[in-house]
């Protein structure tokens, strides 16, 4: 894991990629928080909950890792670090451009794919993945693209493996939980449950943000 990242080819075409009006919406606000400079989830600091998952006390030994939303690559780099063979996607480009330069002077490799994390079968991940990481995109994914999520990561994750996923909820954890009914609602562990068979949900911890925020943990069946 010493050498550069280097460009993947060939990658998909997003703008003759089928996306609908919803899609596109999200698609734009996403570019413009990148356009406007470093957005809110991108920190540039590794979480610590992530950081518990590799180093912890019963940290999950190095394996294959794939992150979802990877922004300009500071956990893929992190993961690459540990030891970890790491692929990470994110659907703007502008980002991507960003973590590969970052993973270039880390001197870590890391596969940096361009493209949409619904869906994984136009890009070059073919998988089984040990791990997968997820912080906020999930729950900006349209309601009607998440079944393709949850079935991409299920198809390429290796029998037990491990999600870890960050995301803001419409209700604080023990209160009655509403059905999601927008993706800029959020997630809820109900719907994590309901669109992830053969997975179980293992913990859900309260974050530490101003408004209702998760960190959910699914382990794969064996």
């Amino acid at each position: 894991m010493d050498q550069p990242s280097t460009t993947q080819t060939p990658e998909p075409d997003l703008t003759s990629t089928q996306r609908d009006q919803e899609e596109e919406s999200v698609h734009r606000a996403l570019e413009s928080y990148y356009r406007a400079g470093k957005p809110p989830w991108d920190t540039g600091v590794t979480p610590p909950e992530l950081v518990a998952l590799v180093e912890g006390h019963e940290a999950m030994p190095p394996g294959r890792a794939l992150e979802l939303g990877c922004g300009t690559g500071t956990n893929a780099i992190y993961l690459a670090r540990h030891g970890w063979e790491v692929a990470a996607v994110d659907l703007i480009d502008r980002a991507v451009d960003q973590a590969r330069k970052k993973a270039a002077a880390a001197g870590v490799a890391v596969r940096l794919l361009h493209g949409d994390a619904t869906r994984l079968d136009e890009l070059d991940v073919p998988g089984p993945f040990d791990l997968f990481f997820d912080l906020s995109c999930y729950c900006g994914v349209p309601l009607h693209r998440r079944d393709a999520y949850a079935a991409g990561l299920t198809h390429r994750a290796a029998p037990g493996a491990r999600l870890l996923m960050f995301g803001y909820g419409p209700e604080p954890l023990g209160n009655p939980t509403p059905e999601v009914a927008s993706w800029a609602a959020g997630v809820t562990a109900d719907e994590l449950r309901a669109r992830f068979p053969g997975w179980e949900l293992l913990d859900v911890t309260p974050g530490t943000n101003s408004v209702p925020t998760f960190w959910f943990t699914l382990g794969r069946d064996a």
